[in-house]
């Protein structure tokens, strides 16, 4: 089996770095996508090789998401193809709607949808199939009004995966996996994992690896596309704001 190369966005920490990891750790090379050059990418970069797999540091501002799509077909041929997209990269501000500013909104858009859709057109004019899994967030079923942009960039990314798996079927493969309580926001430590556990039926919380896994899992099955797998403890069926 040849080896597979993957991007994955946002993997310098947190969950996108258990990712990366996760595909190190099944032999597959990872590039780590950053804003900047940073120790934690580094650090990352070479977690990632002590796995005896190729990793380097693919550097790009997905806020430019009118210059990623240049910037994705370079890094693209220079590895000699990208095999898996895994769209992890976000921001959460805070803010809710009566404050909400297009600069914040279009922000949100251009890292959360614009870059990962360009990315994927890349893919679907190349010539061997991929596979595309998107990072969601398991308050898509819900309201989340204190983080507006946020909530409708990954909204808009829901709905993204479900029209491409059609439209780039078969050649392209597009799932989501959407996590709940998993890392607590930055500005908060440990207790707060223990203070939201309750919001959800499994009266607990996942930790970064159960979100790994899950994509994992739909990275490498050939008969799965168009699919949500929510890693929440259930947490998405209690209230559904958007029915479905």
């Amino acid at each position: 089996m040849n080896r597979r190369t993957a991007l994955v966005t946002g993997s310098a920490v947190r969950i996108g770095k258990a990712i990366a990891l996760k595909m190190a750790s099944e032999g597959i090379d990872v590039l780590i996508h950053a804003r900047t050059h940073s120790p934690e990418a580094e650090t990352a970069v070479n977690a990632v090789r002590s796995m005896g797999v190729h990793s380097e540091l693919a550097l790009h501002d997905l806020r430019d998401s009118e210059g990623v799509g240049g910037w994705f077909e370079e890094l693209y041929h220079r590895t000699g193809g990208i095999d898996i997209l895994v769209n992890s990269a976000c921001s959460y501000p805070e803010g809710r709607y009566d404050t909400l500013c297009a600069s914040t909104l279009n922000e949100a858009m251009a890292e959360q949808l614009l870059s990962p859709l360009a990315m994927m057109r890349v893919m679907k004019h190349k010539i061997h199939p991929g596979t595309v899994v998107n990072i969601l967030d398991s308050r898509i079923a819900d309201r989340n009004s204190a983080h507006a942009a946020y909530h409708l960039a990954k909204r808009s990314l829901f709905t993204l995966t479900r029209d491409l798996a059609m439209e780039y079927a078969p050649s392209i493969r597009v799932n989501a996996v959407a996590p709940g309580i998993i890392l607590p926001p930055k500005a908060h430590g440990e207790e707060w994992l223990e203070r939201m556990a309750s919001t959800n039926p499994l009266n607990t919380h996942g930790r970064p690896e159960d979100v790994a896994e899950a994509v994992f899992y739909l990275v490498q099955a050939p008969f799965v596309t168009g699919q949500i797998i929510y890693i929440d403890g259930g947490r998405h069926l209690k209230g559904c704001a958007y029915g479905h």
